[in-house]
């Protein structure tokens, strides 16, 4: 139960989904995986029965529809007076997300971040308040399986996951000739991770410095050895961008 937002009663999947704002299909595997029927204390054959269900389920559900905050440019002036004057990111920059269209402000002045998967198709958002009021969260259906925010310099020799777009954006500026790309939310084992590796490219994973982070960071070098940490100095990459950037 989230008693500050006044919802919850629901059971292991609705809690993943709310934690991590992934879609049904999303957290039941996640919890598959972290949290196998086969580690039950029942038998093998109802553990097998009990994972083929869930999975037939997943297949069976339908995917949910996209529903992205409408723009409202009216706005533009307060997300980036935020990111600037708050979040310590470059005027120019700023204007460069929203000009590329992978920025935009909604009608209750949110930052809208876009999520882009393959031929930069639009798959979801990421969604940050810029009042004193600290929220965050998921445009409806958005499906990070498919694809994430990212910024990249011309000539990028390597990638660094991070945890938000804010966090990407700003290790983006202090890290030269990288991709920096949110998993939405700490995710070990984005399923477009595989194509960066299969590019020869080198990854690092930049979660934030908690135990949370770490704990992740170390599970996706588990899956994929080829990936090497790299921890902000501070709580996360924003945090490090505020004590080199003054706002301009």
């Amino acid at each position: 139960m989230n008693w500050t937002m006044g919802i919850g009663g629901g059971g292991a999947v609705d809690l993943v989904i709310h934690l991590e704002q992934y879609d049904f299909k999303t957290a039941v595997l996640w919890l598959l995986d972290n949290f196998p029927p086969s580690s039950y204390t029942y038998p093998t054959s109802m553990a097998t029965a009990t994972e083929t269900a869930i999975k037939n389920n997943i297949q069976n559900t339908p995917k949910p529809t996209l529903r992205l905050p409408c723009k409202d440019d009216n706005k533009l002036p307060q997300i980036s007076d935020y990111l600037r004057y708050k979040r310590c990111i470059p005027l120019s920059l700023i204007n460069a997300l929203i000009g590329s269209g992978k920025l935009y402000a909604d009608h209750k002045g949110n930052a809208v971040f876009l999520l882009l998967g393959k031929e930069k198709k639009v798959v979801g958002a990421e969604l940050r308040g810029t009042t004193h009021f600290h929220w965050h969260s998921m445009a409806p259906g958005s499906r990070k399986d498919l694809g994430a925010f990212y910024v990249k310099s011309p000539n990028p020799n390597k990638v660094v996951i991070c945890e938000s777009a804010i966090d990407a954006i700003s290790c983006f500026i202090l890290t030269p000739n990288c991709i920096a790309i949110s998993t939405s939310g700490a995710n070990p084992n984005p399923i477009w991770l595989k194509h960066f590796i299969n590019k020869g490219l080198e990854i690092y994973c930049g979660f934030d410095s908690d135990d949370i982070g770490d704990r992740l960071a170390q599970k996706m070098i588990e899956l994929y050895p080829s990936v090497k940490r790299l921890t902000p100095g501070k709580h996360d990459w924003n945090d490090v961008l505020k004590t080199h950037v003054k706002p301009s």
